[in-house]
């Protein structure tokens, strides 16, 4: 456990000697002016107008999306604060830390990878921004364990303002408790977790493990892997008298890869206030929530005997609050039209996420979300359209939107049995 001082907004100079990098003789300025250096094999690749070589390092395209969502986070924070230190602690090629240098304007990143062979890959897409020497130093390349890394810059009193997890697995719950030591007051954390088998309720001795929760099968297990990850971050904060709140949450089913970005406060959280138990009853298809004082007395209304309460599964302790920030959203969406990254020619996914995410803010939504699958074969009808349903539900006074998670399921305050009598009206049953 780390003993705290306390943190200061100032950024430290101080750079210890394994983080130095040995000059080079010769740099591009410009990433428009990059230049490919000899690798075991080259693999250039433009993103968002950044030109970068991925060399030998593993790479996902399907994850460009998370990288937006970073990139514009990070950019809010450096517009709002003035200043921007990333930590990459897990750089793979150096993209990341090469887009938060070029689109979010970032002062300092220290981008680290624990695997050596990639200096090469890193240093040359890093080296399409000017380095600099001294307290004008843009950026260092490290390759240590990102435990170390985080750790000694905690030890350093050195602070950064964003740090990006890009781990697999559930490997980040293991590095949250360095990564709070080593962030400052309202700096923002970009963590990630590739572990569906524990959203999926295949493994709960390992997501009790790794999150601190123990998690059965629910029909909307992708939410739940945002949840757990954040959850494990609330207990984490917890422990050194911080709280989380997450400013977004990302499911991608490439991986799969859960990403969640987090604000870190002072003081722990009121009460454990949205840190509790969730509960799927398989009979009627509701969900409810349950405080720590409620786990002896979890019951679900339609359960009369013994034999129903079989049908009632508990997962957690997770997080039961919002997801996302309706305000922070909108923020990411105004910045991703100022960039011309959304709107007529630039595509329709960020777009349409940016946007889904918004709806499913509304405060009037509660956790998980329901498949339209399930409700038509409980009402014996076929399945209806989203924007049917959603609308009906509306102009019954309900909140209701779609689910960026599941593409075929709505977020809503009505219950199953709402939800089965609509859909059972607009077959005309």
């Amino acid at each position: 456990m780390f003993v705290l001082n306390p943190k200061t907004l100032s950024a430290s100079t101080f750079i210890p000697k394994y983080f130095i990098v040995p000059p080079r003789s010769s740099i591009p300025p410009q990433f428009s002016n990059f230049k490919s250096r000899t690798y075991c094999k080259s693999n250039q690749i433009t993103e968002r107008g950044v030109l970068f070589d991925t060399g030998d390092t593993f790479f996902r395209h399907e994850s460009a999306t998370g990288r937006d969502l970073g990139v514009l986070s990070a950019a809010l924070y450096k517009q709002t604060k003035g200043q921007l230190r990333v930590l990459d602690a897990m750089c793979g090629c150096g993209v990341r830390s090469l887009r938060y240098l070029i689109q979010s304007k970032a002062d300092f990143v220290l981008a680290n990878d624990a695997n050596e062979s990639h200096r090469r890959v890193i240093l040359d897409n890093l080296g399409q921004v000017e380095r600099f020497e001294g307290e004008q130093r843009r950026w260092v390349v490290t390759h240590n364990e990102a435990t170390r890394v985080l750790t000694d810059c905690y030890l350093q009193r050195d602070y950064f303002d964003y740090i990006d997890l890009d781990s697999f697995g559930s490997d980040s719950s293991f590095f949250l408790r360095a990564t709070f030591s080593s962030l400052k007051l309202d700096g923002l954390v970009y963590v990630t977790s590739t572990d569906g088998f524990s959203s999926g309720g295949h493994r709960p001795f390992h997501s009790l493990e790794a999150f601190g929760a123990y998690v059965r099968p629910m029909p909307y297990a992708n939410e739940l892997g945002l949840r757990i990850l954040i959850g494990g971050a609330v207990r984490e904060a917890s422990v050194l008298g911080y709280h989380v709140t997450p400013l977004f949450s990302y499911y991608s089913c490439h991986g799969p890869v859960f990403r969640v970005l987090l604000q870190l406060k002072k003081g722990k959280l009121p009460e454990k206030r949205d840190y509790g138990f969730i509960c799927y009853c398989n009979r009627c298809g509701n969900s409810q929530a349950f405080s720590w004082g409620k786990l002896g007395r979890i019951s679900c209304p339609c359960n009369n005997t013994i034999k129903d309460a079989a049908s009632l599964v508990v997962s957690g302790p997770l997080w039961t609050g919002p997801l996302h920030s309706g305000n922070y959203i909108m923020e990411m969406l105004n910045l991703a039209e100022q960039w011309g990254w959304v709107g007529e020619g630039a595509g329709t996914g960020l777009e349409k996420l940016l946007k889904q995410m918004f709806e499913e803010s509304d405060p009037r939504l509660p956790f998980g979300y329901i498949k339209l699958d399930e409700v038509a074969s409980r009402a014996k009808t076929n399945t209806p359209s989203i924007s049917t349903i959603t609308s009906a539900l509306h102009k019954e006074g309900y909140a209701a939107s779609r689910s960026h998670i599941a593409p075929n399921a709505i977020k809503t305050d009505c219950p199953m049995a709402g939800c089965i009598r609509i859909a059972q009206e607009l077959h005309g049953c």
